[in-house]
């Protein structure tokens, strides 16, 4: 498919990436650069594995050190820098996290939206908030895929966290016409993710260092993996919807494979992908987790001509040559 990215309309745009050292915000944040963006990036904790520090991003763009629940600090930035394009995907994102020590997952994700929005309302030159939300915002739906038209009933820490979120972005588009639209992906997936408990940086760590990979779940949870260039490619192409005036304040979009899972099954197209004779270990331990759960994303397709154009297998094989180069110590 051909690239949806307008290079000329991310030249010189000033662009504002929290949570530019996660998995998402790395790829993001290179793909702004390498498009000629003034990209701003607020940074909470150094963290020198991410693909933000790998790839020497904090040498292309303006870091500013701070916490996205510090207001006063985002309208600093959005003020100064004459921040027009906000890409707002800081969050505490493992579940696992969230169901031990709620509170900073809900201080992060809750409270650092409503900051957000907060600081873009009183910010006139900002033009475009996409804020990140999660499949994990509509909880457990009684039919799946999800679409957009579903009601967003999260109920363990993290997908209320999301769900909140999502919410709080609606009321702010509702209340002040913010310019502001909502992502909803599935388990994104590439390289530059350190977390990992979860399953595909997890599974592929285990085969580079020739270890039987164990699965939290009992391998049955169904699932939607979405690779992260892909994820990074919907991101733009959605706030260059925005520019063009073509989202109306408020809309959401799910971006998906459309190609459901079971964990068992990634795990062994993993191993399949790194030509490993392994055999992952099912521990059936992991708790408060929806059994199946994957995304329509038939409106931003329609809307956006949008469709991953790397995939899951191409994915997984850059995957496994950045963290084979990366666990080297090469990368």
């Amino acid at each position: 498919m051909a690239d949806l990215v307008e290079p000329t309309q991310w030249r010189d745009r000033s662009v504002l990436v929290t949570g530019a050292t996660g998995l998402l915000g790395g790829w993001l944040t290179r793909r702004l650069t390498d498009a000629g963006a003034a990209v701003v990036c607020l940074v909470r904790d150094a963290a020198p594995a991410s693909q933000f520090s790998a790839e020497g991003l904090a040498e292309r763009c303006r870091a500013a050190a701070g916490d996205v629940t510090d207001q006063a600090l985002l309208e600093r930035l959005m003020g100064e820098y004459e921040v027009e394009t906000v890409f707002h995907l800081a969050a505490q994102t493992v579940v696992g996290v969230a169901n031990r020590n709620p509170v900073s997952t809900l201080e992060s994700n809750i409270r650092g939206t409503w900051t957000v929005l907060e600081a873009a309302r009183r910010s006139p030159r900002v033009t475009e908030i996409v804020v990140a939300s999660s499949d994990k915002a509509y909880g457990d739906q009684p039919r799946i895929p999800y679409t957009e038209d579903m009601p967003l009933q999260g109920r363990h820490p993290y997908d209320v966290s999301k769900t909140c979120a999502d919410l709080i972005a609606a009321s702010y588009a509702t209340t002040f016409d913010l310019p502001v639209a909502v992502t909803r992906c599935g388990n994104l997936f590439g390289g530059g993710d350190e977390n990992y408990n979860r399953l595909v940086p997890g599974v592929i760590r285990d085969v580079l260092r020739g270890r039987r990979p164990q699965l939290r779940s009992d391998g049955t949870l169904l699932r939607d993996y979405l690779y992260v260039e892909d994820a990074a490619e919907a991101y733009l192409v959605l706030a260059q919807a925005m520019m063009a005036g073509n989202v109306p304040p408020g809309s959401a979009y799910n971006f998906s494979m459309n190609e459901p899972m079971t964990v068992l099954d990634m795990a062994k197209r993993i191993l399949r992908a790194a030509g490993s004779s392994l055999e992952p270990e099912v521990l059936g331990s992991a708790s408060h987790e929806i059994h199946a759960q994957w995304l329509d994303s038939t409106k931003a397709r329609e809307q956006f001509g949008w469709e991953p154009s790397v995939g899951v297998d191409a994915g997984l094989a850059r995957a496994l040559d950045w963290y084979a180069k990366r666990l080297s110590g090469a990368a």
